[in-house]
């Protein structure tokens, strides 16, 4: 045993352990859930069971326990997005991303969108974080304000160049208060699109809906920033065509101005020494790029601005110079050799939790403060996924019309003839109509009734 452990690189009782594992009734099991993990690096270990019951007839349909599984548990893949914690998930998860990007973009029937959102106008928006203090940088071809030409891999980019003067508490403010600036943004953004195009909010919401779907970045002083496909569609969503006055130019013009009025309170806090409070905003940095459809000469592609914003979709704080997980104290940050920069925003953070408690700067320091998801969509935009703990999909509870008429396999104007005879149950969400799962399932019914009391 110990020449053979010895030839295969492993020690006696490891090899023994192997062999045993291999020899075991369920290591062909054990085997397709290792595989369909995707070879994630810590897979989450679930026990228990799971029953489907027909609510009409009180039918088992379906019954599940782990006790059948090797050693009792099913193993599912973790689902971690950063690459530093688990590189098989972050893998899977920005294929996801680029799928998700891309179907908003070219259309893809079968995740609920159709191909002709390719002639809605679209654009692709970066909002940035304002100043906190002059940093180290590649400003083109002239030098570094410290008067160097930084190589592009320097490790003091990004980094202050008094970090005395640097506004460490307003950097971890802004990063924690991101997810709010981009929710005004986003309730700006209508406002200001019915502005233009003339009209009450109210009659902008009637003929237009706009999706989104954006990814968090951080840059390497450690600020947060977003990128956006911002998009117009018809009143019924992505489904439907956008009216005339609803043009590159208007939704470009909407995008600056509803991003120049958005502001963010963070008000002194006198009894735990904060005298000055902040006034926190978007930065003067604004992009926004026209997306083309077909390479023809544009400067944008629908491929680049999806490859563009996977590429980010798995990047964390941890690009920056700090950890993946959470940190404690201060003394934590010396052990793990932090560099002195994303150490004083950590410590900023730290220092501030006391002053502001609710906004859990010292649970998410290690983030720099950020604590909002990094890839996020609305509902409208594209597909949606489904759950899957490592047996079959569970359907969603709730179809979009679209999805509807392609379960049920019958036209949209029949499917929506049903729903105005009252045939097929429709429930809204906001100004989203949906068909429950439920829905579909008594209108088969009906039908089947329907059927029998003809023969």
């Amino acid at each position: 045993m110990s020449d053979t452990a010895t030839m295969a690189g492993l020690d006696p009782a490891t090899l023994g352990d192997l062999l045993r594992v291999v020899g075991s009734p369920g290591f062909d099991r054990l085997t397709e859930q290792l595989r369909r993990t995707g070879g994630c690096s810590q897979p989450i270990h679930l026990t228990g069971a799971t029953k489907t019951i027909d609510r009409t007839t009180g039918t088992l349909l379906h019954h599940y326990s782990t006790d059948t599984e090797p050693g009792g548990r099913l193993r599912i893949a973790c689902g971690n997005r950063r690459a530093s914690r688990c590189p098989a998930c972050a893998w899977t998860y920005a294929g996801d991303t680029y799928h998700l990007i891309r179907a908003g973009l070219t259309g893809d029937p079968d995740k609920g969108t159709p191909t002709t959102i390719r002639d809605h106008p679209r654009v692709f928006a970066t909002l940035t974080a304002p100043s906190f203090g002059p940093v180290h940088n590649r400003p083109g071809t002239r030098l570094c304000r410290c008067g160097v030409r930084h190589a592009e891999d320097a490790p003091e980019l990004g980094t202050p160049l008094d970090p005395e003067t640097y506004d460490y508490a307003g950097a971890v403010l802004w990063n924690n208060h991101a997810s709010d600036l981009w929710r005004y943004f986003t309730i700006y953004l209508r406002r200001e699109i019915a502005k233009r195009a003339g009209l009450t909010q109210k009659a902008a919401r009637e003929q237009s809906k706009v999706s989104f779907g954006k990814v968090a970045e951080y840059q390497k002083r450690g600020a947060v920033h977003f990128h956006a496909v911002i998009r117009f569609d018809g009143p019924e969503g992505p489904d439907t065509r956008p009216p005339a006055w609803a043009t590159l130019d208007l939704l470009d013009d909407a995008i600056r101005a509803a991003a120049a009025r958005v502001a963010v309170d963070v008000p002194a806090n006198p009894e735990a020494g904060i005298t000055d409070g902040w006034t926190l905003r978007w930065g003067t940095q604004l992009d926004v790029q026209p997306i083309g459809a077909f390479g023809n000469g544009e400067d944008l592609t629908e491929q680049a601005v999806a490859s563009y914003v996977a590429k980010y979709a798995t990047k964390a704080a941890e690009t920056t110079g700090t950890v993946d997980h959470r940190v404690g104290n201060k003394e934590a940050l010396v052990l793990l050799d932090v560099p002195e920069h994303p150490r004083r925003l950590i410590e900023a953070c730290l220092d501030l939790h006391h002053a502001y408690p609710e906004r859990k700067l010292r649970d998410w320091a290690h983030m720099l403060g950020f604590r909002g998801h990094f890839s996020t969509k609305s509902r409208a935009y594209s597909t949606v996924t489904v759950l899957d703990i490592g047996g079959p999909a569970i359907p969603p509870a709730l179809y979009r019309v679209p999805d509807a008429v392609r379960v049920l396999g019958l036209s949209r104007s029949v499917v929506y003839d049903l729903i105005r005879a009252g045939r097929l149950r429709t429930v809204k969400e906001g100004r989203t109509r949906l068909v429950p799962a439920s829905a579909i399932t008594d209108y088969v019914a009906l039908l089947e009734r329907e059927a029998g009391a003809e023969q």
